[in-house]
């Protein structure tokens, strides 16, 4: 492992601290490595670096609004590589909200999500990417095939 030093302003070095507190964490180091990890994570998405992602779609829709859930059910199975799950919630007697677990190549899930997200009635459409490695293995599992593992 490697180690450098900081220097910060006691201000900010309270802040902080405060802000480490608040979130839980044990020390600055591994509060620092998560705050450098989201930024490097979030420049290779950004510059179409991170070839493969897990993420969640989720999504607010009008459940009254002509074929629309059909056309959902539709989308996602024609997507079933990159749709681990769904969760389906029944917000009030006209909406439902939806949570969708992807995991695949990075832009089939952005294609994925904004064409599920541009559906007549699906409102509040939001991605969470979070680039992973993901290694090709094959091993037993009692049963043939082969998987990728992040």
């Amino acid at each position: 492992m490697e180690r450098f030093t900081i220097s910060l302003s006691d201000e900010l070095a309270a802040d902080f601290d405060q802000w480490i507190e608040a979130r839980g964490y044990s020390n600055r180091s591994e509060a620092v490595r998560d705050l450098l990890r989201k930024e490097v994570e979030t420049q290779r998405l950004d510059q179409g670096q991170a070839i493969y992602s897990v993420a969640t779609l989720s999504y607010v829709y009008n459940h009254h609004e002509r074929n629309l859930a059909e056309r959902l059910t539709n989308l996602q199975h024609a997507a079933h590589d990159l749709v681990v799950s769904s969760m389906h919630v029944h917000l009030d007697h006209d909406d439902c909200m939806e949570s969708l677990f992807l995991r695949g190549l990075t832009q089939h899930i952005r294609d994925f999500a904004d064409k599920l997200s541009a559906e007549t009635g699906v409102r509040h459409g939001t991605l969470n990417l979070v680039p992973v490695k993901i290694v090709a293995l094959q091993h037993d599992h009692s049963h043939a095939h082969f998987h990728p593992h992040s």
